[in-house]
């Protein structure tokens, strides 16, 4: 039987639909003939004016496995683009589909989308489903950076659906629950840019401004400043990223949110070791979305977006590259003062010095001779900031605690406010790839506490009075994750 949404307090709208009619499909989602409800967001339900508190577990299972017969909603999925690796297809999703907008109280705009709910147009040739494992390790790892303070789009909860699925073996089913300000990708704007249609771009540029970004629908060139924001919004997001040793994997345009939140968690993993060029993803064989890789990367999806906007910026294309150029030059820069801004805040500094540059990248040389854990590095450096205990600092790393020592004597701030600084920045747990590792084989054999005890402990990550030592700690060798995959 149809379950009413309104009781639940949904107030669903679908402003995407306004859009030229190929921007998108209607399709239904995948019926789910045994589904169970395996993690729910409490906190995402109430921050987003939800209350599911006349609803049952049935009911929920049903909802959230994105069973048809539950919503009786013109389910619908995204056409898109995107360069994959530096290869520009059509896709779409291929997998997810859109509930539609839930417009909270405030009016705040987010989408509602299941992924793993079925076939669509785009599937080209895939099952449309999802297996449990990718589908938990997205709705820890995206809230786990919620929590660490980094835009990133959210999951509300994960059910089984109960049909198996075929990857390197046979799998549970499961379908997640999204929640994004939008799913509108710099993808998107190659989609519009490739059908050639008139008025598709346009259309489309005006319906984000609308969405994201207001102020920009009254600058003297609305494109021009759109691609401004997106800049910046990726520069900032990638800085953040770096604080917290935070690897995506697979950066394509169509992975690239407009609106600048993190998005797809397939091959995602954090930083053990220090390595500039560390790599995770298994289908990253060139290193193209290395860890210190993926400011490049970024700007080059911005310059990929300019290509698009260029007939809205300027008639004249050699007039419009000219102003798109003085943008971009500027990516570099802007990135590279934010990011040791962010790196010399991680080490307790405020302001510039001159030697800053090199303290930094002294200590990163070191961490990266050594096989340094990145969290746990950072983390004895902000105890020690407290304690001024040497004995905690390894001995190689005592001359540059003696040149970092001379630095904090030239900080505006006082020592509490450093240390507090600090301990802002570095935060004392991670979703470590090990831990998340063994929960999820678990959840596979049936066991989903090691999974909902990490999840748990991932909201509390600049907790520094409550130590949870058995998450914090590295791996050891034999517990090392070298490899991820998307699980698609």
């Amino acid at each position: 039987m149809p379950l009413d949404l309104s009781n639940y307090r949904f107030n669903l709208d679908n402003s995407f639909r306004r859009l030229p009619r190929h921007f998108y499909s209607y399709c239904p989602t995948q019926s789910a003939p045994s589904p169970t409800l395996v993690c729910f967001n409490e906190q995402l339900v109430s921050e987003l004016g939800l209350d599911f508190s006349c609803a049952n577990q049935g009911e929920l299972s049903a909802l959230f496995s994105a069973d048809p017969g539950t919503h009786m909603i013109h389910t619908m999925a995204q056409a898109y683009a995107g360069h994959q690796f530096g290869h520009l297809s059509l896709l779409g999703d291929g997998r997810a589909h859109l509930l539609g907008e839930h417009v909270t109280d405030q009016g705040l705009r987010y989408d509602i989308q299941f992924k793993g709910s079925g076939k669509t147009p785009y599937s080209r040739g895939g099952d449309g489903q999802a297996a449990l494992g990718p589908m938990l390790r997205e709705m820890l790892v995206s809230e786990a950076m919620y929590h660490l303070g980094i835009p990133t789009s959210r999951s509300l909860a994960v059910a089984t659906t109960g049909q198996t699925v075929f990857r390197d073996r046979v799998l549970p089913g499961a379908v997640l629950t999204r929640v994004a300000s939008s799913h509108i990708r710099i993808g998107t704007f190659e989609y519009a840019a490739l059908t050639q249609a008139p008025g598709d771009l346009k259309a489309l540029l005006d319906y984000t401004l609308k969405r994201h970004y207001p102020d920009c629908l009254s600058a003297s060139n609305p494109a021009l400043a759109f691609l401004d924001v997106v800049m910046k919004k990726q520069i900032a997001l990638m800085v953040a990223w770096m604080r917290v040793g935070f690897i995506h994997g697979v950066m394509n345009t169509d992975n690239c949110m407009v609106s600048g939140e993190t998005l797809d968690y397939g091959p995602c993993a954090f930083l053990d070791a220090y390595h500039p060029n560390t790599v995770f993803s298994a289908i990253d064989s060139q290193g193209r979305y290395a860890f210190s890789q993926q400011s490049h990367c970024a700007k080059w999806n911005c310059v990929r977006l300019a290509e698009t906007l260029l007939p809205l910026i300027d008639s004249s294309i050699d007039k419009a590259c000219h102003r798109v150029e003085a943008v971009i030059r500027d990516f570099d820069h802007q990135y590279q003062s934010q990011w040791l801004d962010m790196m010399l805040a991680k080490i307790g500094c405020d302001g510039r010095q001159d030697d800053d540059q090199s303290l930094v990248d002294d200590l990163l040389s070191w961490m990266a001779d050594h096989q340094a854990d990145y969290t746990q590095t950072f983390y004895h450096l902000t105890l020690s900031r407290g304690q001024q205990n040497l004995n905690l600092l390894k001995p190689s790393l005592r001359s540059w605690y003696q040149r970092w020592q001379k630095r904090l004597i030239l900080n505006q701030y006082n020592q509490a406010q450093s240390n507090q600084m600090m301990q802002t920045y570095n935060p004392c747990l991670i979703p470590r790839n090990h831990i998340l590792d063994q929960a999820l084989h678990a959840a596979n054999e049936g066991d989903t506490k090691p999974w909902h005890d990490f999840y748990q402990a991932i909201q509390s990550p600049y907790d520094y009075k409550s130590p949870q030592p058995h998450y914090q700690q590295p791996p050891l060798p034999h517990e090392r994750i070298h490899t991820t995959f998307c699980g698609t």
